[in-house]
């Protein structure tokens, strides 16, 4: 019996969200705890897994309090490591008005950059049921020998691994780098979630089924999930393809954290009922709680500290 449900390496970091303005007309921003691998792992939580994660803060104001949010949502946090000289990694995120964002990061470099191989935990990748990762842990050299160990280790133990390529371009040295990368993890997962606009970009197919098969026909993906944002969401599984529609609402704030919410709830789905004989019934089951989840973090600012509970979620699917 393996103690963690998911484990999940990657960067923790504070988004710092648009929230008015000043008497003076200045834009003020909430310094919220954020990271996508961190996103997912507090939905999770919040749905009653056992997690923990592995990475990297600054030891500096913001660094404790990142650690102090993550533990306060119920994610193991005794192996985030803190660097005494480089410090927490900041994104500011611009949002529109119809709630997509333009981002801008302070991490040249950032203290989640700098997690090496050696502070890679060996037991905990041996006791984990799933493993789940991104690229931004991949975009520099030392970061990513250490993502790379991960896996192979979680990999080894049977672990089940989940890959969002969460593609940022501002933090890689070229795309053409970045395609290199994200290659390279598809080379281990068992379920991928990627967004629309991800598959285009990867695949050079306008059509989306197109793209899947594209990276079917290179990788061997039991589970592949595609975030359609406004349109809803796919589950390529096998020879099915089921799609749902998304629970659009009036009183959206902003998108930030909607595909890690998806993602978490998606792998709270496997948890409990693994990855085998997933009939279309299962799928569709699973992304509608998935999109139903999203849909209500986009009417909160932040992400990480404010998961919608299963009430919350069976009550929006019910309606």
């Amino acid at each position: 019996m393996r103690e963690y449900d998911v484990v999940a390496l990657g960067e923790l970091l504070i988004d710092f969200t648009e929230n008015g303005e000043s008497n003076q007309g200045n834009p003020l921003f909430e310094a919220n705890p954020g990271g996508a691998p961190c996103n997912v792992l507090a939905m999770l939580a919040t749905l009653g897994h056992k997690t923990a994660f592995i990475g990297k803060v600054g030891k500096d104001f913001f660094g404790e309090q990142l650690k102090r949010a993550i533990t306060e949502v119920g994610i193991d946090a005794k192996f985030l490591c803190m660097d005494e000289e480089v410090h927490t990694t900041l994104a500011m995120i611009h949002t529109d008005f119809d709630g997509d964002r333009d981002f801008s990061f302070y991490r040249n470099p950032g203290a989640d950059m700098m997690l090496r191989e050696d502070e890679i935990p060996e037991g905990l990748l041996k006791n984990t049921k799933l493993f789940h990762f991104g690229t931004l842990s991949m975009t520099h050299e030392g970061v990513r020998a250490a993502t790379k160990k991960a896996l192979v280790l979680a990999k080894e133990a049977g672990a089940l691994i989940s890959f969002d390529p969460n593609l940022r371009p501002p933090l890689w040295r070229s795309l053409e780098d970045a395609k290199q990368q994200v290659l390279s993890g598809l080379k281990y997962c068992d379920i991928l979630k990627i967004s629309d606009n991800e598959i285009q970009w990867l695949t050079g197919k306008k059509d989306y089924t197109e793209g899947i098969l594209w990276i079917k026909e290179r990788f061997d993906i039991s589970l592949i999930l595609v975030s359609m944002g406004r349109e809803g969401s796919r589950a390529y599984y096998q020879e099915k393809m089921v799609e749902v529609k998304p629970f659009i609402q009036k009183n959206t704030i902003e998108t930030t954290g909607a595909g890690d919410t998806f993602c978490g709830c998606v792998l709270h789905y496997i948890c409990d009922h693994g990855l085998d004989h997933l009939s279309e019934e299962n799928l569709s089951e699973m992304l509608t709680f998935a999109n139903a989840a999203a849909a209500l973090i986009t009417t909160k600012k932040g992400a990480l500290r404010v998961m919608p509970s299963v009430e919350e979620i069976c009550s929006l699917v019910s309606k």
